[in-house]
Parts: C-alpha cells; structure tokens; sequence
C-alpha cells in the first residue's frame, strides 16, 4: 500500500484505507512517557502506580525494565509485578544487564514498562537507545 500512495494514480480508495486502519488497530499500540523537571521527582513511582491500576483491572502488565535507584518505596511498587529478567551482553571484558527485546515480543502483553529511555544501549543490541526499543515492543 505503500508504493500506491507515493503513485497518485494508484492512490487507495478513503474506503480501503479505513478498512486497513481497521485490520491493524488492534496491534497499534499507544505510548505513555512520564515527564519530570528532574530526578527524583517520581516519574518511576507513578509508572509503576499507574501499572499496578491496569493491572488490577485485569491489563496482561510486565517490567521490561525498571530502575528504582535504590528507592525502598519504588521497590515495593514492584512487588506481584512480572519482570521480564534481563539480557545478559559481553562489552569490552564486562556484563551488561540490558532490557531484553527479544523476550519480551515473545511474551506480548498488552503493557510493558519501560524506564530511562534516554538510556544508549550496549554495542550489538537492535536499536543504540532504549527509546527506540519501546516502538517494538
């Protein structure tokens, strides 16, 4: 469908592309960014608040990645949370543990939770920033 919108006289009709819109909507999924001035002022907290709600409400929640720097009270927001553990990647003789993309497309829930998207990914990850990871899950 692509290449027919780019030729004017192949353009679909406004009723085939509300029919593709239709077929695809329920895979699109929506994204939600929690802002904040500066560290600390609990953009975290109120992710994981706002995910233990969905998932009272019966949403399919997970962590892709979360981190509570420490915070006890953030810590417990992730009790009865499922968290997707970790990939494992070898850099320049260390461990990274980064977010794994991989595991979580194989386990599709409805929400994944996915904190520091400014992060840059290890060398030899899909994307080179986490942001860009958020698009594919």
């Amino acid at each position: 469908m692509a290449d027919q919108r780019r030729n004017p006289e192949h353009r679909p009709s406004p009723e085939a592309l509300l029919e593709a819109a239709r077929r695809e909507e329920g895979r699109i999924g929506k994204l939600r960014i929690f802002v904040g001035a500066a560290p600390g002022v609990g953009k975290t907290y109120e992710m994981l608040q706002s995910a233990r709600a969905r998932l009272t409400d019966g949403c399919d929640v997970v962590v892709g990645v979360v981190e509570t720097h420490g915070r006890k009270e953030t810590e417990a927001l992730l009790n009865g949370l499922e968290v997707i553990p970790r990939q494992r990647i070898e850099y320049k003789g260390q461990f990274l543990d980064e977010m794994d993309l991989d595991a979580i497309i194989t386990r599709r829930p409805q929400i994944v939770l996915v904190d520091e998207l400014a992060h840059t990914n290890a060398q030899g990850s899909r994307h080179p920033k986490r942001y860009l990871d958020s698009g594919s899950c």
